[in-house]
């Protein structure tokens, strides 16, 4: 970057701390963004992180700097909020991570020589095991790896993961046989669970009978997370198709009339 776009990088981010600023200002600000807290914001974060994601798949540059944007503001609302608290501030937050990136790349702000990627990696795990106060075999083991998914990662993805790497040190099933057995099981224990009207119990066996359909994917080569979007998306598109075909709301519609527009629908998306 040249001298001058510098300039107007900074420019810009200042502008943009300053604009959220005063749309949190109790003086004039915005009343939605003052009744915002960290935690209120948080389905706001995961949803423009998919946008974001949905973004550059698409790669639209323009959508892509949108919704980079959009991000960003989230970043800046949330440190925003923290300094109003005296917690920390978005200057602590950029040198934070820029300490960071400086610490963990040795091998680029200082004289450490490496020969591959591998090697880059190993060396960032055992820095940032050192940081926590780990050792690096500690911070190896498998359940904290399992534990950072789970806290890191959205639940789907997560399953997914843990999946695989449970497996990956031979805690699996002898044959598909045995997955699907455990499957009725889960199924016939939701079921008890659900009758038994203890909605904690039934959402725990609910999870397990999810986790035991990640694992059924795993042994068929399947994403469950590629299968469940592509679902969610041809249920979109025979929904809009549906709309297509009437002149009035859906809502006007009774449930056996939506059915046959549904049908309709899939025969039309099917030709196409």
């Amino acid at each position: 970057m040249t001298q001058e776009s510098d300039r107007k990088s900074i420019a810009s981010l200042i502008e943009l701390i300053k604009i959220v600023a005063k749309l949190r200002s109790p003086d004039g600000g915005c009343p939605w963004d003052l009744a915002q807290t960290p935690e209120s914001l948080i389905p706001y974060i995961i949803e423009e992180a998919y946008e974001t994601v949905a973004a550059i798949k698409s790669g639209d540059r323009e959508e892509i700097k949108e919704e980079l944007g959009d991000l960003l503001l989230q970043v800046i609302l949330q440190a925003q909020i923290a300094s109003e608290s005296s917690d920390f501030t978005i200057a602590e937050v950029a040198d934070g991570i820029s300490k960071k990136l400086i610490r963990r790349h040795p091998h680029v702000f200082d004289n450490l020589a490496v020969e591959s990627i591998e090697e880059v990696r190993q060396n960032w795990e055992q820095i940032k095991a050192a940081e926590k106060g780990e050792t690096p075999e500690n911070s190896q083991k498998l359940s904290r790896k399992l534990d950072r998914y789970n806290r890191s990662l959205p639940p789907l993805t997560a399953g997914i993961k843990i999946s695989r790497k449970a497996a990956a040190i031979g805690f699996e099933w002898k044959n598909a046989e045995g997955v699907w057995g455990k499957f009725a099981e889960e199924l016939s224990e939701f079921k008890e669970a659900l009758a038994s009207g203890n909605r904690q119990h039934a959402s725990d066996e609910l999870g397990d009978l999810l986790f035991t359909v990640i694992n059924l994917a795993r042994w068929y080569k399947l994403d469950p997370d590629e299968a469940l979007a592509s679902t969610n998306q041809r249920f979109v598109s025979r929904l809009e198709t549906m709309e297509k075909l009437v002149d009035r709301p859906l809502t006007e519609y009774n449930i056996e009339e939506l059915e046959s527009l549904w049908q309709k629908a899939k025969k039309i998306l099917k030709n196409e």
